[in-house]
């Protein structure tokens, strides 16, 4: 990605190779996200309630979720996260070098400033996720589903039913609930994850000795995954308690009174672990990514 003079790839094939990528750490990596989704909802459940939580750390709940409802259950929603990531992994990381390269045009030379990345960053996540949104929420509800008290019966039978079920009871535009959070929190996201890992991969391969390999792809995407989670976490804190609080006004309104009650540490609360989740994601991701591209662009030289 970096700098990328071998960008040689096209559209379609850039998209295959992004969305390919995304996939592979989404299967990897959603026993994480599910149980960041229970942890997630737990806290809204159990406001005011003196029992003991039922879910503890992302480690712990993972464990009881395997326990109490099998293996699978940490799979749950994996259909749905597979379709967001073929649309917004393949459109946010496709998308970012041709978009990179119109904002700084065609007769630029040297290294690109990382504002230029930070902004096709910001928006190659933006208009993926307007995309993708509906993939987004139909994975959410399956993954809580979880929850639900013995006896009662599933809402949805599977992620295909889950997107009928909802236009059918809710209208076309409940598919895109959460839609201007979701925008703001993955294009900041996607920035970050993006022109980080674009600008510690250029500034590794400047170090004598290092070189475009492996080793250099799993340094880049942890860089990337620890400053995602230190840029994303205080959106996902405020989206979190907007979700579970409709007393606050507004996005603004949420941060400045979670900051003067609490103060600046509680947007990173579960530091590590929501970096144990996005860093590996993202090591696998590009790691993938990268090959990915290496062997399409092989497979290409062979043919000519």
């Amino acid at each position: 990605m970096v700098a990328d003079s071998k960008s040689d790839l096209s559209l379609p094939k850039t998209f295959a190779c992004s969305a390919f990528a995304a996939c592979v750490a989404e299967v990897c990596t959603i026993p994480l996200d599910t149980a960041k989704v229970r942890l997630q909802l737990q806290k809204s459940a159990i406001a005011g309630d003196l029992t003991l939580p039922k879910y503890r750390g992302l480690l712990g709940t993972v464990g009881t979720i395997a326990r109490e409802e099998g293996l699978r259950s940490l799979w749950k929603g994996v259909v749905p996260g597979l379709h967001r990531q073929c649309l917004f992994g393949g459109l946010r990381i496709g998308m970012y070098e041709p978009v990179k390269n119109l904002y700084v045009g065609k007769d630029h030379v040297g290294d690109v400033p990382l504002s230029k990345k930070i902004l096709a960053g910001l928006t190659t996540g933006a208009l993926g996720i307007m995309v993708a949104n509906p993939t987004d929420l139909v994975k959410v509800r399956l993954q809580a589903e979880g929850k639900l008290a013995a006896g009662v019966p599933r809402r949805y039978s599977g992620s295909l039913n889950a997107y009928s079920t909802i236009v059918r009871q809710e209208g076309v535009r409940a598919l895109w609930t959460g839609l201007g959070p979701n925008v703001a929190r993955n294009a900041i996201i996607n920035a970050a994850e993006l022109a980080s890992y674009d600008q510690v991969k250029q500034t590794i391969l400047k170090i004598p000795g290092f070189t475009d390999n492996v080793v250099t792809h799993i340094l880049s995407g942890l860089g990337a995954g620890f400053f995602a989670v230190c840029i994303g976490s205080p959106v996902d804190v405020v989206k979190s308690r907007m979700m579970g609080d409709p007393s606050y006004k507004g996005t603004i309104d949420c941060f400045v009174k979670t900051l003067k009650a609490d103060g600046l540490m509680a947007f990173y609360k579960g530091f590590i672990p929501n970096f144990g989740r996005l860093g590996s994601w993202n090591v696998i991701m590009f790691l993938t990514l990268e090959q990915a591209k290496k062997y399409v662009r092989e497979l290409e030289s062979s043919k000519n």
